[in-house]
């Protein structure tokens, strides 16, 4: 973990962008389509934490960009290139444009300052879509990432910021993945390398520092 002095100059809000990844009630909600995984996000803690940094990122000015994950009911632009993909196009539960289960999961709050960012193809939430465009627009220089899974979305996001040029930085206790052993194993091993890795409390701390507070008044 970082000195706190490292982290608060990665994590100015004024070159900061929060993005929260597949977050959506399909996903992570009572509903989703994938129920280990939801209740992993859930009882791990991770759903509340990213709620918590995504309170205190508009508290601070942060910008917030929530990804999501969807299909066309007809399935057009759909991949079907991996295991992965055609095995989401069977299950009882589809991420459907326009449907509930691509709304944000509570409780996660979104506000009217957030951008939504949704992608019909592709395991990124950054390659292909507008995101690099958005962040460049916004003078991002550090993003960091929360959400799931931490089997796939999140290291491919992590990688893409990491190649397009930004700092890339994880709370550890923000993102989820299956088994539940698996995540701490990928963060030592994989986006330790790679990304600034810490915690949601070290996150918070600094977007929620008296000197910040007084900067703001």
């Amino acid at each position: 973990m970082p000195p706190r002095e490292q982290l608060a100059e990665q994590l100015d809000p004024a070159t900061t962008v929060l993005l929260t990844v597949e977050c959506q009630q399909g996903v992570v909600g009572p509903d989703s389509a994938l129920p280990e995984l939801a209740k992993e996000a859930l009882t791990s803690g991770t759903l509340r934490n990213i709620a918590r940094l995504v309170a205190a990122a508009h508290e601070a000015g942060v910008q917030v960009l929530h990804a999501v994950a969807e299909r066309r009911p007809d399935g057009r632009g759909a991949n079907s290139n991996a295991r992965l993909f055609r095995a989401a196009g069977r299950l009882p539960v589809q991420q459907h444009s326009g449907t509930t289960a691509v709304r944000i999961a509570a409780p996660i709050e979104v506000a009217d300052e957030d951008i939504v960012v949704r992608r019909l193809h592709g395991l990124s939430p950054i390659a292909g879509t507008d995101v690099d465009a958005l962040l460049r627009n916004l003078g991002c220089r550090t993003l960091v990432v929360v959400g799931v899974s931490a089997n796939v979305a999140i290291p491919n996001a992590v990688f893409d910021a990491v190649n397009l040029g930004y700092t890339a930085v994880v709370p550890s206790d923000a993102i989820a993945g299956v088994p539940s052993d698996y995540t701490p194993a990928m963060i030592r091993n994989t986006l330790a390398l790679v990304a600034t890795v810490t915690g949601t409390r070290e996150v918070l701390g600094c977007w929620q520092s008296p000197r910040r507070a007084t900067t703001r008044a």
